[in-house]
């Protein structure tokens, strides 16, 4: 598993935030510090796995209970302590995450309330002026990424084959579809949205930019310093940009969406 396996997620975490400050009082499972990426203050933010969890579901990574409201409390606290400041600081989501938390505790405490806090804290720090990229280094699957990262102005991307995303796992889609793993990767060679593969996934206009680095769940100085500069990139970007997440719009693959969203406001 990803989080248990590689520990991608803490690795880059680690590798981006030397010298930054690390916030207290969250769960194991949620890592986060404050540091300066150039000149822009920026807060990094990772979900990690844990294996004493007190939810079984959510130690290999997963985003669940503990993740989505710690989540939402670090993004709220950040829109609060900055907003009467002269710079908001950049939110930077490190997304390794297998999946969210499956289990029948989560499901009675409300985990659909817990990531939905997550979705709707990045969304308002979005709006409310701060830059937020997700920086994919592993899996980026199911609600666990709707969670953490979706919410980005500019999603980056690793270039390995350990780096995906998919609204869920190959085994749990097909038993879903009814198909075997293989049918799945048949019709995932002509159906972009059905494949789990980057090329596929930047097909869709999702993916601002990708990245090669030398070793991907030990990141070298060099790749440290490789992304860091992808990242003042996207931030200088974002700063020439709207608020919102029309950039991914554009691609071939997406004319349908765009089409539906020019009716919609034709006739409304």
């Amino acid at each position: 598993m990803s989080g248990a396996s590689e520990q991608r997620g803490r690795s880059w975490f680690q590798a981006l935030t030397r010298g930054a400050t690390p916030l207290e009082g969250l769960p194991a499972s949620l890592l986060v510090a404050d540091g300066m990426l150039g000149e822009q203050p920026v807060r990094y933010l990772a979900v990690v796995a844990d294996g004493d969890n007190p939810f079984p579901r959510a130690r290999d990574g997963e985003v669940g209970l503990l993740e989505g409201w710690g989540l939402a409390k670090a993004v709220d606290d950040a829109i609060q302590a900055d907003a009467e400041g002269p710079q908001k600081r950049a939110l930077i989501a490190i997304v390794d995450v297998p999946s969210q938390a499956y289990g029948r505790r989560e499901e009675a405490y409300g985990i659909h309330q817990a990531l939905a806090a997550a979705v709707d804290s990045y969304a308002r720090a979005r709006l409310a002026g701060h830059a937020v990229i997700g920086l994919l280094v592993g899996k980026a699957m199911s609600g666990a990424f709707l969670a953490h990262g979706y919410q980005a102005q500019r999603l980056i991307a690793l270039r390995d084959p350990g780096v995906m995303v998919h609204a869920m796992g190959k085994s749990a889609a097909a038993r879903i579809t009814l198909r075997s793993v293989e049918e799945l990767e048949s019709l995932a060679a002509s159906i972009p949205p059905m494949a789990y593969d980057l090329d596929s996934y930047a097909s869709l206009g999702l993916l601002w930019e990708t990245l090669s680095v030398e070793n991907i769940a030990e990141p070298t100085g060099g790749d440290r310093t490789r992304v860091e500069g992808c990242l003042v990139q996207a931030l200088a970007d974002i700063a020439g940009g709207s608020k919102d997440l029309r950039s991914r719009l554009g691609a071939p693959n997406r004319a349908a969406s765009s089409r539906v969203r020019e009716l919609l406001r034709t006739q409304w």
